[in-house]
């Protein structure tokens, strides 16, 4: 392999930061100084236990609910062609820098950064710090999932009937003016206020769920990756299993091949939109984890020569297909669900008519007695050809009306599934299958969030890092202490809040500096020069590209998009009206608006402030009357191999000389040699301790 030059000058030696070897060392001093030995650091068991955590991380909730929505209101299959490539020239190229700056530097977010300059040290604060947001109300999802599988065990389900007011002899309104389903979601589950103004008290039963939902996460990570890794092995693989029954039972349902036929319509014209690029892109982002430093964490537990490059194949592939299977599903069960309310729509007219004496406007074969003999089609061409004589009383009934519904988020999993689970034979066993599967899509998801979270203070603080336990289970105390302001009654404002605005902006800036670091600053040669070490053959050049321009553009491109839309349009939520038992989009108030800002700013600030704080300690470093001082200044160091005489003689040798290539500043090691710390400055002479260190 052709071997680079190191960075020659002090200003380019001090993007490395001071005190950094140029190469990277078993032992990495950490940030309090301490050193972390990697002789000492947990491994994965397997190979099957790594790629399940990346895949149980990357397929979230968001492969079920929001990619379904999204192919749903931008153009079917047209929508999913423009994922595609996406995913290919932005999403994977990405995906495989994190992979490979993980596995090569063994840190995690903070250190890895940290290695290639201390200026970008901030980026991995940045991450750490959108992981715990995401943590806040990731775990509030998983709250509400263990709520509704505590009444999967009962039939009939609690949602499948209108509850009845015995003080007036009726249905409630509130679900009387809406479904069932809504009503259980919204007034049972939630108890929700009608704005985010209103906060109301507590609600107990969901501030119980909260605390069970991180007394699991706090269990199955109290051990690290021995621990998760083998919870993994379950809450990986099962929601695979149940999206397969949930299809093939799908199929069997009348509705479904119009739900299927729906989903793949491609509408190419959605191409000219910026918005369906934007967030496609954004899709592509959050379906990949980029940015929360969970990716780096996994992959640092990998041994050194792990074939990252297929790995980020596989998982960005397996990503896909899942959320291909988990948009089929949810067609299916829409396809449905949109058929039965059509053919409600078909009854109640034909029976308006019945009792308005309006048979002579029946075709011979329209039966108006017995609604369930008339087919959706017949009934649609016969209000095609009568409908200018009929009352406004009389509709048509449109599956795709209520195709065109597009429902996501919550609203599919707790108000659109449930009712469809209501109509299954055994309901309580598709529901309780069905909850399974969000808890454990939800828990694969928050172990890797949470990794994002404690592997880098674990390995740059030593503190930390000796007591893991105390640290994991105070980390989930603080989140179910801080998460106790989505149990509120106002609580699901909050939680889509976070949702919304937390994370997005704070991650496409930490990406940006992440491509900016391995493309401008440690360089793409150099990079793949250390890939080809790991990996012993070169990846494409085709990357180097990709990440110098492509994916940077594209990056700062989805950051001006995603600000120019929170600046131009004001920030929205949907509220429930408990009056009328319907939605309503209501907008933020200003307190809210500067919740919101504060946010996005704690979660960016680490960047800048890293930078300066870097720069300012380089400034004081170098500065000559801290060297009289007291002997405080900082004195770069330079490890360089001395496995035999001839290579530490080559440190003097002059640099004309064509037989020796300096060397070149790496992540990795080189091979097994031993290093000697040589000091760059001429001091007094003394005795010096020899210190050898294993790469």
């Amino acid at each position: 392999m052709t071997e680079k030059p190191p960075l020659d000058s002090l200003e380019d030696r001090a993007w490395l930061g001071e005190g950094q070897s140029e190469t990277q060392l078993t032992a990495v001093p950490g940030l309090d100084g301490a050193e972390t030995s990697n002789a000492d650091r947990p491994a994965w068991d397997s190979k099957l236990q790594y790629v399940l955590a990346q895949v149980g991380f990357s397929v979230g909730l968001g492969n079920v609910w929001r990619f379904p929505y999204l192919c749903h209101q931008n153009g079917g299959g047209a929508f999913m062609l423009l994922y595609v490539f996406l995913l290919l020239i932005v999403g994977v190229p990405l995906f495989f820098m994190e992979l490979a700056a993980g596995q090569s530097i063994r840190q995690g977010s903070i250190g890895v950064w940290k290695h290639i300059s201390p200026k970008l040290a901030g980026i991995g604060y940045s991450s750490c710090i959108v992981c715990f947001y995401v943590a806040l109300y990731y775990n509030v999802i998983i709250a509400w999932s263990l709520f509704y599988l505590g009444n999967s065990f009962q039939y009939p389900l609690p949602w499948e009937h209108c509850p009845f007011d015995v003080s007036t002899n009726a249905t409630v309104k509130e679900c009387a003016s809406s479904s069932p389903t809504s009503y259980f979601w919204f007034r049972k589950a939630l108890d929700i206020t009608n704005c985010i103004d209103e906060s109301g008290e507590f609600n107990p039963i969901m501030t119980g769920c909260l605390l069970a939902a991180w007394a699991i996460v706090s269990l199955a990570m109290i051990k690290g990756i021995k621990s998760s890794a083998k919870v993994m092995y379950f809450s990986s693989v099962f929601p695979y299993v149940v999206l397969f029954i949930f299809l093939i039972r799908g199929l069997m349902l009348d509705g479904a091949m119009d739900g299927i036929a729906y989903m793949f319509y491609p509408k190419l014209e959605l191409w000219g939109s910026v918005q369906v690029w934007r967030q496609a892109a954004t899709q592509v982002f959050f379906a990949l984890g980029l940015g929360y430093g969970s990716v780096i964490a996994y992959s640092s537990y990998n041994p050194v020569n792990n074939n990252c490059h297929r790995d980020a194949l596989m998982v960005s592939g397996i990503n896909f297909m899942t959320s291909v299977l988990a948009s089929l599903v949810v067609f299916v069960i829409l396809g449905f669900r949109a058929k039965n309310i059509a053919m409600r729509c078909v009854a109640e007219n034909l029976g308006l008519l019945s009792h308005m004496g309006s048979n002579q406007h029946f075709d011979p074969w329209i039966n108006a007695t017995d609604p369930s003999s008339v087919s959706l089609e017949e009934y649609r061409d016969w209000f095609s050809h009568h409908s200018s004589t009929l009352g406004p009383n009389i509709t048509d009934c449109s599956l795709e009306k209520e195709m065109n519904k597009g429902i996501e988020g919550t609203g599919l999993a707790f108000i659109a599934f449930t009712e469809v689970m209501a109509l299954f034979p055994a309901s309580p066993f598709w529901s309780t299958l069905f909850f399974l599967m969000l808890l454990n899509l939800g828990l694969s998801t928050m172990f890797g969030t949470m990794q994002g979270i404690l592997t880098p203070l674990m390995d740059n603080f030593s503190l930390l890092g000796r007591h893991r336990t105390i640290l994991t289970v105070s980390s989930c105390a603080l989140g179910f202490v801080i998460g106790l302001l989505f149990t509120q009654r106002s609580g699901n404002y909050f939680v889509t809040m976070f949702d919304d605005y937390s994370a997005t902006l704070p991650l496409v800036i930490v990406v940006i500096f992440e491509t900016i670091a391995v493309s401008w600053v440690y360089g793409t040669d150099r990079f793949l020069d250390d890939i080809e070490v790991m990996l012993k053959w070169r990846p494409p050049v085709v990357y180097k590209y990709l990440w110098k321009y492509v994916c940077l553009i594209a990056m700062v491109g989805l950051l001006a998009a995603s600000f120019m839309r929170m600046v131009f349009k004001r920030p929205t939520y949907t509220a429930w009206n408990q009056a009328t038992g319907s939605e309503m989009t209501l907008e933020y108030p200003g307190w809210a608006l500067g919740m919101i800002v504060m946010l996005i700013a704690l979660a960016s600030l680490p960047v800048p402030i890293g930078y300066i704080h870097s720069m300012w300690k380089n400034r004081t470093a170098h500065n000559p009357l801290s060297e009289e001082g007291g002997g405080q200044a900082m004195h770069r160091e330079l490890y360089t191999k001395c496995s035999s005489t001839d290579q530490l003689e080559s440190l003097n040798r002059d640099p004309s000389e064509e037989d020796e290539a300096p060397p070149r500043t790496t992540f990795l090691p080189l091979g097994s040699e031993h290093y000697r710390l040589l000091e760059q400055e001429e001091e007094e002479e003394e005795d010096e301790e020899e210190q050898d260190t294993v790469v």
